[in-house]
């Protein structure tokens, strides 16, 4: 099994840098790492919620007491 040492992971990113662009390659790796997550979440049986729609919603009881009214 070969060894990946400093120079060949230098020349990997610049490689990668002119393929793709200084503009792209940020775009890339966030996908990449989101992917990442996603699969071991998966994986793992770890259940992420992102959607607050499904979240539990704390609601506080308030009542206002009604005033008398006066009759005419």
């Amino acid at each position: 099994m070969p060894n990946i040492g400093t120079g060949e992971i230098i020349l990997l990113l610049l490689l990668a840098l002119l393929l793709f662009g200084a503009k792209r390659l940020p775009e890339i790796g966030r996908s990449m790492g989101r992917g990442l997550r996603e699969f071991k979440d998966s994986v793992g049986g770890k259940e992420r919620d992102d959607d607050p729609a499904e979240l539990p919603v704390q609601t506080t009881d308030t009542t206002v007491a009604s005033r008398e009214r006066d009759t005419v």
